[in-house]
């Protein structure tokens, strides 16, 4: 049970509009996005920092970081979903699927710049800054706008981390589940 009961329909009006244009059609509103309703506020600056529209980095680049970020935060729920979402969409097989949780930033199924943004997860979320190394092999690869844009993508999914667990959200029905170790 969510610390926090998720908003039901009907919805008001500029939550609902915004609700209508992030999900897909036919499908139900997040749990998260219907607990976050509960907050207008916090609704709608949530959304206004989202990264979720194009960016500097390309969407498969940018599932790389969320997808890690949520795994190494213990999000199942966020992770869950974005797997089920956009795992295919980004040519995510089984072994990078799993990977994102389990592997090492250097595993051999991922490029020299995907493995960049991975140990760039992995400094953030271990150390709170980025190695020389890990800054190094971004420099390589990534532009200033990639760069900056892959770390406001860690900030942001860090804080979507601690709000699901936080609020002990419970997965959704189609999201993936972490691979077992």
């Amino acid at each position: 049970m969510p610390r926090i009961a998720p908003a039901e329909a009907p919805y008001p009006p500029q939550i609902a509009a915004e609700l209508a244009r992030i999900m897909p059609k036919g499908v139900e509103p997040l749990v998260l996005f219907r607990t976050l309703a509960r907050n207008p506020r916090v609704f709608e600056k949530m959304f206004a920092g989202g990264l979720l529209d194009k960016g500097a980095l390309s969407l498969r680049q940018r599932e790389i970081v969320i997808d890690r970020t949520t795994a190494r935060l213990g999000c199942e729920y966020e992770w869950g979903v974005h797997i089920a979402f956009f795992a295919e969409k980004v040519g995510f097989d089984p072994e990078r699927v799993a990977a994102t949780v389990t592997g090492p930033a250097d595993a051999a199924c991922w490029t020299a710049d995907e493995q960049a943004l991975l140990a760039l997860v992995d400094d953030l979320v271990d150390r709170r800054t980025i190695g020389e190394a890990s800054w190094t092999s971004l420099a390589a690869h990534f532009d200033e706008t990639q760069i900056l844009e892959a770390i406001a993508l860690v900030g942001y999914y860090h804080t979507i981390s601690f709000l699901c667990r936080g609020l002990k959200l419970p997965l959704e029905s189609y999201g993936a589940r972490f691979p077992s170790a």
